[in-house]
């Protein structure tokens, strides 16, 4: 998302109109969102969004790296969660023939020691995923404004709510490069940890921690 003085198509209330770029070039910098979505199944229903963003590029570190910031930081109130239920699209970067996120989460899982089971949703059918409805909670929120800083965009998604609740804003900085790639034969012990469906190997998954 590109951060600047443009319409985003929504309205304002004031006593002038606001005046506002209508393309988007020579914006001042990019914002990566990511999100995370804890659900609740108990009797009180109480969904906490988690909202990360960054600076640089959506890639397989940028996406661990956001999961590792939600999990030190909401973990503690989770102390008997040993398992991780994680669903989520097939995007390029975090699909399961992906090295360096499967590389990363293998990490995570021996790290935080709870055993995680991926589920991927097939193409086209990300709608099914909560997460894809907070995203539109979002543009609604903000598209009157002027998101023409970075500091602006993160006040404002820290003011959206879901269900009732105001999410949690995480900023992730420093720089991800695209395209890192494990070798086969380094990756091979990594692929061994993976314990795949035997119906579905490439859209359910489970990781199970070794511990150290």
């Amino acid at each position: 998302m590109k951060i600047g003085e443009f319409s985003r198509g929504g309205q304002a209330r004031g006593a002038t109109a606001t005046r506002a770029a209508d393309h988007d070039m020579g914006s001042q910098s990019t914002l990566v969102p990511l999100g995370i979505l804890e659900v609740s199944r108990g009797a009180e229903r109480i969904d906490q969004l988690w909202l990360g963003f960054g600076e640089s590029r959506e890639t397989s570190d940028f996406i661990a790296d956001a999961l590792q910031a939600w999990w030190s930081e909401r973990g503690s109130l989770h102390p008997n969660v040993r398992r991780l239920h994680v669903e989520l699209d097939n995007g390029p970067e975090i699909n399961s023939s992906r090295t360096q996120f499967m590389k990363r989460l293998v990490d995570f899982s021996d790290e935080s020691g709870l055993e995680i089971e991926l589920v991927y949703f097939p193409p086209y059918h990300s709608k099914y995923n909560p997460i894809e409805r907070c995203w539109g909670v979002l543009e609604r929120h903000w598209n009157g404004t002027l998101l023409s800083s970075i500091e602006t965009a993160l006040n404002w998604a820290a003011t959206m709510t879901w269900r009732g609740i105001r999410p949690i804003i995480h900023r992730l900085e420093g720089e991800y490069d695209r395209g890192v790639r494990i070798a086969r034969t380094a990756y091979r012990p990594i692929a061994e940890r993976l314990h795949r469906s035997e119906t579905l190997p490439k859209w359910s998954l489970a990781i199970t921690p070794v511990t150290r």
